[in-house]
């Protein structure tokens, strides 16, 4: 397997999260909980695409900050009586440093799009 390094357990907050950028689709979101365990979830909840690294992380746990589903951490999965998931990423943590399996990177969910904030206008053309 072909891990690759994201970044160290340090720099993501307690109860909090980070983003790491993927050359192709939506970012994916770690989250470390209070007693230092890893996840990592697609940024986007399978409701409305919230971005989920910027909900409130609990327990194992992270509540979309958009309409407050709460997603498991482990498996990306909303708790009833809301129904989808969001892909969960293998990760691996060594020595205070935290690795993302990259094939998954290359690979999971890769044809999504991020939300765009906003509405959009279409020009037509002049």
């Amino acid at each position: 397997m072909d891990w690759t390094r994201v970044c160290r357990l340090q720099d993501i907050p307690v109860l909090g999260s980070r983003r790491v950028q993927r050359r192709q689709g939506v970012d994916v979101a770690l989250f470390r909980t209070a007693d230092d365990e890893v996840f990592a979830l697609l940024d986007r909840c399978p409701h409305k695409g919230g971005p989920l690294s910027q909900g409130i992380v609990f327990g194992k746990s992270v509540a979309c900050p958009l309409h407050n589903w709460t997603l498991g951490l482990a498996d990306g999965c909303a708790q009833a009586p809301d129904v989808g998931c969001t892909p969960a990423f293998q990760v691996r943590l060594e020595a205070g440093e935290v690795f993302l399996l990259q094939s998954e990177l290359e690979s999971l969910a890769t044809d999504l799009r991020a939300p765009t904030a906003g509405p959009r206008i279409a020009i037509a053309a002049v």
